[in-house]
């Protein structure tokens, strides 16, 4: 990365009085959870299918095997990186005020981020699809396919967004505001191609935000919206950034 663009990205980030992070999948690839697409993508192992809603209610066990698999078997092992964890201190250093995330991880929880809106919703919960009731994705609950609420012996389905889905409302219109009524929009490991979520950012830039984007690679975004292109992995560019803004605050303490 440039470390005068580095130093520029600092500065804003300081002298900002609202800053939102905006991140995608490639800051958990980091923490071993590949992206969905790409050359390493999971939809080249697995079937997309399998995430369709209409498909989960008419075949909930044929769904929830490889659900379980991939997202309590494999990713339920994952931490938090250095790039999650860096972000985190941010906010509790007053400099980050919201997280966006594209992700069901939660590892954005876990680094202790607050104020996470989870576009996607969230792997960690499970949710009855006919009492509403919510449960811990714990892996006893998982040792029966489908799994099945303790009220009312409906199936129970993962509490993030399947293909055929609405984006959660308040998720959504919170993202909204933060693209609205922010000054940094700190956009990290997304390709800009989901819909509706790339259109988070460029909202963001109709707004007049600032935006600052992370990524090992171009994006859709550099070329068109991005202000200050700090490329490399979240793991090494966040930590690097955090390093910068307190060596600049130190020095305006002198």
């Amino acid at each position: 990365m440039d470390q005068q663009d580095l130093k520029k990205a600092a500065e804003w980030i300081v002298h900002s009085s609202h800053n939102t992070g905006f991140t995608g999948a490639g800051i958990s690839v980091e923490s071993g959870i590949p992206p969905f697409r790409g050359e390493n993508g999971l939809w080249n192992k697995y079937d997309p299918g399998i995430l369709d809603l209409d498909y989960f209610y008419s075949h909930p066990e044929e769904a929830w095997r490889v659900i379980k698999e991939i997202f309590y078997d494999f990713f339920g092992s994952a931490e938090p990186n250095a790039g999650h964890k860096a972000m985190a201190k941010m906010q509790q250093m007053g400099l980050m005020d919201t997280i966006i995330t594209q992700n069901i991880d939660n590892l954005h929880q876990e680094a202790g981020s607050s104020n996470v809106y989870e576009f996607h919703g969230n792997s960690r919960h499970l949710v009855c699809q006919k009492c509403g009731r919510r449960y811990e994705a714990r892996q006893e609950m998982l040792q029966t396919i489908p799994p099945r609420c303790e009220e009312c012996e409906a199936v129970l389905k993962p509490d993030f967004i399947f293909f055929g889905e609405m984006i959660p409302q308040v998720a959504y219109q919170k993202s909204m505001e933060e693209a609205t009524n922010g000054e940094i929009f700190l956009v990290v490991g997304t390709t800009g191609e989901i819909m509706p979520a790339s259109m988070i950012p460029q909202v963001a830039k109709e707004n007049g935000l600032k935006i600052i984007e992370v990524n090992p690679h171009q994006s859709y975004f550099t070329q068109s919206i991005t202000d200050i292109f700090l490329q490399g992995k979240a793991t090494e560019v966040f930590p690097a950034l955090l390093q910068e803004i307190r060596s600049m605050q130190e020095v305006q303490k002198k």
